[in-house]
């Protein structure tokens, strides 16, 4: 159990690559704080890892709130005085749509929980993250961040400012903090986004969520050099 002892929080743990990511986790020996916005679906994956003998605490949050992230912040270091490992996959995906027909709303929603959740995440649990021995800080993003595509400007926008503010805390605590910072690129991965933007795809032709977990799980264990970046394949 390579994570035993320490405490790890995973955004979007209530389904896909965030709560197998969790399960993972836990699996491994760490606590994990379980942080999306629906607590009943929080409450079966707490359950499993339970049932599992792992242990988790949930945290239901609209991380798209202003206030959200501060009061989690806030309730988590009155509980707890480091957190090891901080995974941001929590994510939303605009409509698949030409430049000039985006939607302002959904763009603006995009920007909000993708890139201002990021750097408030970042801003509310640094001192946490700094009084770790190893922390790791792990972003789940998308290859249309670093690669622009037809119809997905607005997902791709938001993901390559999300890569950027990983990258850039990244080298700004290389030298000053026990803290690394990775960029993951699940690929094509079996979950309701993936499934949203490609309606007619088998979902059995790509691979679970797990098979992500678990590289994420491995990576944590690597002295991957920091700011860093892996796609995770199909096998």
């Amino acid at each position: 159990m390579s994570l035993q002892g320490q405490l790890a929080l995973v955004t979007g743990a209530s389904r896909g690559i965030g709560a197998a990511t969790a399960k993972a986790l836990a699996a491994q020996g760490a606590h994990v704080i379980l942080v999306a916005r629906n607590a009943k679906d929080l409450e079966k994956v707490e359950e499993e890892i339970f049932e599992a003998g792992g242990s988790a605490t949930i945290a239901p949050v609209d991380l798209g709130e202003p206030e959200g992230i501060a009061r989690l912040a806030t309730a988590i270091s009155g509980r707890w005085s480091a957190l090891d490992v901080l995974v941001i996959n929590a994510a939303v995906l605009p409509t698949l749509t030409p430049v000039w027909q985006i939607d302002a709303g959904e763009f603006n929603k995009a920007l909000t929980l993708n890139v201002l959740a990021t750097q408030a995440l970042l801003a509310g649990f640094d001192v946490m993250l700094r009084k770790s021995k190893d922390a790791r800080v792990i972003g789940v993003t998308s290859s249309v961040g670093a690669t622009p595509r037809a119809y997905w400007g607005a997902y791709g926008a938001s993901k390559a400012a999300f890569d950027n503010l990983l990258n850039s805390y990244g080298q700004e605590v290389r030298n000053t903090a026990s803290i690394r910072v990775a960029v993951v690129d699940p690929g094509a991965t079996r979950t309701k986004m993936r499934a949203r933007a490609y309606p007619g795809e088998n979902p059995e032709s790509v691979k679970p969520p797990e098979v992500v977990a678990d590289r994420i799980v491995t990576l944590l264990g690597e002295q991957f050099a920091s700011p860093h970046r892996i796609r995770v394949n199909q096998d």
